[in-house]
């Protein structure tokens, strides 16, 4: 029998590489979605041409599927909607929770931001694993993803962030200025406890700098866990199985049986769970080891901060080549504000500020559409992610009908935190000419940064509602789960480098 892989997401590549590795016959299995014949049909034409073939009804018909829809809370590419289940088919109330599952050939991955950094050694000290047992492992997922970036200050910090041939995407022209007036003040830079350095993306350094990303790359420079799988899929003992969507699982005495939609039991030796913090819950509360539990989602909390910067680049910024991917890494240490890394992500231009800001205000001035882009093209946006030590909690259980039931426990410190970390940011921004409008600070709903986990986080003594060092719920042998629902915390840096991590270190695991 093969070990049984649920997810083709970041998790569930990394841990069939591992198994491979080990010699083991792996069986994959996901939801399959895809993006629809005609989503793809309008990103091939694009990715075969030069971006500067590219007529304005091309990138009109591009970009526009995306904001015609209501908004709520998708997350799309190539102007479909095949990454994520609706949250009403997830969850019995969507309300208040941002948070999506996927099926997707890829899962989430096909939507994230590619940014890549591991957890710092101190933010994570006080779980049951160290850095030093997740360094091997960054080393083997930084093999499966093409990661770009330089070596800067935030090295010493996360020295494993970047392999040895790892290469710079350019920085736009905003984050280049940046970057060299800060230069100037690191001191006072680090009397305010911050450390700034160029975003690690996985990315492929052949970008081409055509500005889509947050659209779908047309060429796939973007790493998606959908390019791993195609390697994978050449492996003598890889076999992958689009179309079931598993249900539950147990043990028997032979091994794993998994119970699918309108599908025979299968069996298998063991079950790896990487179906991402949604549908690996789904699949355990419908399961008998853990069926009329309750399970609890550790957030990591998210606030959008605008600044605007007063200089002027020599031409539009969106009139030369760029990425709307993250261009710097903030890391802010203060223990009076928190005793674990306070994290963000800064991006420069992307068309999504002119839409939004004319759609928010340009109703009550009618004609400011220029006024709201020449005001965008200075719009500089942090992204600031907590520790889920301050963040909001969800709590997960099984509706009659098979989706989740919901109760969000609001983080009682993330205000405070938020202000806190938003101001002593906006003062290091001041150093760059940037002032930061903390007013119209926009603090995401629980989930919305999908940096989320922990509801069965491992222990060295396993008990109920956790698991042990290798992803096992407490009274399960052969059921490993992989993804983020195992992480003990959620730091506030980037959660898919270190859950790919992980998830390798227990499929190399001899068990």
């Amino acid at each position: 029998m093969a070990d049984i892989v649920v997810g083709s997401g970041p998790s569930g590549v990394a841990v069939a590489s591992a198994l491979l590795a080990r010699g083991r016959k792996v069986l994959m299995l996901d939801g399959g979605q895809r993006p629809e014949a005609a989503a793809l049909v309008t990103r091939d034409k694009l990715g075969a041409m030069q971006r500067d073939s590219w007529s304005r009804e091309d990138i009109a018909a591009y970009t526009a599927p995306r904001y015609e829809a209501p908004r709520d809370g998708q997350v799309r590419r190539f102007g479909s909607d095949f990454a994520m289940v609706p949250g009403r088919e997830t969850f019995s109330d969507p309300t208040g929770v941002d948070l999506r599952a996927s099926l997707a050939v890829g899962g989430l991955s096909n939507v994230w931001g590619s940014a890549v950094l591991p957890y710092a050694a101190r933010d994570i000290a006080d779980w049951p694993l160290t850095e030093a047992d997740l360094r091997p492992h960054y080393r083997k997922v930084a093999q499966l993803l093409t990661v770009s970036g330089t070596r800067d200050q935030l090295s010493a910090e996360f020295p494993d962030a970047l392999p040895e041939s790892a290469r710079q995407i350019p920085p736009t022209p905003q984050a280049r200025t940046i970057m060299s007036r800060l230069s100037l003040r690191q001191s006072h830079l680090s009397d305010l406890g911050i450390q700034i350095g160029a975003a690690r993306q996985a990315v492929s350094s052949d970008c081409t700098e055509c500005g889509l990303c947050q659209h779908g790359c047309p060429y796939g420079y973007i790493w998606s866990a959908t390019a791993t799988l195609n390697g994978l899929k050449l492996h003598p003992n890889f076999r992958y199985s689009p179309g079931m969507i598993v249900q539950s699982v147990r043990e028997d005495a032979d091994g794993v049986v998994l119970q699918g939609a309108q599908c025979e039991p299968l069996q298998g030796d063991r079950v790896y769970l990487a179906a991402g913090v949604l549908g690996t819950s789904q699949i355990l509360l419908s399961s008998p080891l853990m069926r009329g539990r309750t399970l609890t989602l550790k957030d990591s909390q998210q606030a959008f901060m605008p600044m605007l910067h007063r200089w002027a680049p020599p031409k539009p910024v969106d009139a030369q080549p760029f990425t709307t991917l993250p261009q710097l890494f903030a890391e802010l240490s203060d223990p009076a504000i928190s005793p674990y890394l306070v994290h963000a992500q800064l991006y420069s231009w992307n068309d999504f500020y002119a839409r939004e800001m004319q759609a928010t205000y340009g109703r009550r001035l009618p004609g400011s559409a220029p006024l709201w882009k020449a005001l965008a093209r200075r719009l500089i946006v942090a992204q600031i992610f907590l520790h889920s030590t301050h963040s909001a909690r969800i709590d997960l259980r099984l509706a009659p009908d098979g989706r989740l039931d919901t109760k969000v426990h609001p983080g009682t410190e993330a205000a405070a935190v938020l202000d806190a970390a938003s101001e002593r940011f906006a003062r290091a921004m001041r150093l760059a000419g940037l002032h930061a409008l903390t007013f119209a600070r926009r603090d995401g709903p629980p989930g919305s940064s999908f940096h989320v986990g922990s509801s069965l986080p491992m222990t060295n003594a396993p008990a109920p509602s956790t698991s042990d060092l290798l992803g096992r719920p407490e009274g399960a042998q052969r059921i490993h789960i992989v993804d983020a629902s195992v992480l003990p915390t959620v730091p506030s840096t980037t959660i898919t480098f270190s859950v790919m991590a992980n998830a390798h270190r227990i499929g190399a695991a001899q068990v």
